[in-house]
């Protein structure tokens, strides 16, 4: 396993993570979890992923108990939550003082930790001035409860003003963004983020790098059954990814292009992430340990996406943001 500084800061993090959302208390138990988590660990990923509103908090509950009952030396791993989406009342929700404080407390008491390594928020709260969050976070890193703080699924905009506020008050900046990149969606990561990684030296902790299984090649005959886009309640995501705009034509053309390279569509997709050197770790979502154990063998194949290779990818996926990228 290789493992990347957190943007410009001193952590060190496995280049692949492991990740919790709609898996873990979903559709993995704890003896699962246990089993998944031991291999990952041994395997070398160090960052483990999760969120307050994961299946209302059970995801971090399970995570919680395996890694009490795994007994790894908390020096050893790095473990994450987010804040935004707690309940259903109005304190349970966004980026308020309160409530970030609470839930940074909540999840420390699911994950059976003293501190939480990254704590990221969830979304933008446009009802919160963002210097409360700001401070709130400064104080939790102060108190010893957070290590390093960050956000997910925020603008470019919203994260300089974020930064610009901590440098002006001399409070702490946030280190990392937690976006989806892949294939399919990367305007983001490599268009609009472009000026954050010189200006603060932003890390990228990014999910979905299969796109929802989508990049497996899997959905290219229809929904399998035990298939996260199978899920009830997760209607929404199926429409999303193979809706009418689907991609199912310019994913065809990459299964072609890895079958011809001898490799595995999603290794293709997993290593094309990891090929952005702005990008820390990408986030795995695996709901069995055989699935993991596949996505572990990606990194060997890392040599084939030549930038020859990686033109014909831009080629086939025709989305690759206008304006040049100097990484």
């Amino acid at each position: 396993m290789q493992y990347r500084r957190l943007g410009q800061s001193g952590l060190q993090i496995s280049e692949l993570s492991l990740g919790s959302w709609v898996t873990f208390g979903k559709q993995v138990n704890l003896s699962d979890a246990k089993n998944i988590m031991a291999h990952a660990y041994e395997a070398g990923i160090s960052f483990f992923d999760n969120a307050e509103g994961y299946e209302a908090g059970e995801s971090e509950r399970l995570m919680g108990q395996a890694i009490a009952e795994l007994g790894w030396s908390r020096d050893s791993y790095v473990v994450s939550s987010k804040v935004f989406w707690g309940g259903e009342k109005p304190t349970q929700r966004g980026l308020s003082r309160k409530h970030v404080f609470d839930a940074c407390h909540a999840a420390l008491s699911r994950l059976q930790v003293d501190y939480l390594d990254l704590y990221y928020c969830h979304r933008p709260d446009i009802d919160t001035p963002i210097y409360e969050t700001v401070r709130a976070m400064h104080d939790l890193v102060s108190q010893g409860k957070v290590m390093y703080w960050g956000t997910s699924e925020w603008g470019a905009q919203q994260i300089t003003e974020a930064w610009a506020i901590a440098k002006a008050e001399n409070l702490i900046a946030p280190v990392m963004e937690q976006p989806q990149y892949n294939m399919l969606h990367r305007d983001k990561v490599e268009g609009e983020f472009a000026p954050l990684y010189p200006l603060m030296g932003l890390g990228i902790t990014s999910f979905s790098p299969l796109a929802s299984g989508l990049l497996t090649g899997k959905y290219l005959d229809g929904v399998p059954a035990d298939s996260r886009l199978a899920l009830p309640g997760y209607e929404w995501l199926r429409d999303m990814l193979i809706g009418e705009n689907n991609k199912l034509d310019q994913i065809r053309q990459l299964n072609e292009l890895a079958q011809s390279l001898d490799i595995p569509l999603h290794h293709l997709a997993l290593n094309w992430c990891l090929a952005n050197p702005n990008v820390s770790s990408i986030i795995l979502g695996v709901s069995k340990l055989a699935q993991l154990e596949d996505n572990l063998q990606a990194v060997s194949h890392s040599d084939k996406l030549t930038p020859a290779v990686m033109s014909q990818i831009d080629d086939i996926l025709g989305n690759k943001p206008a304006e040049p990228i100097r990484w």
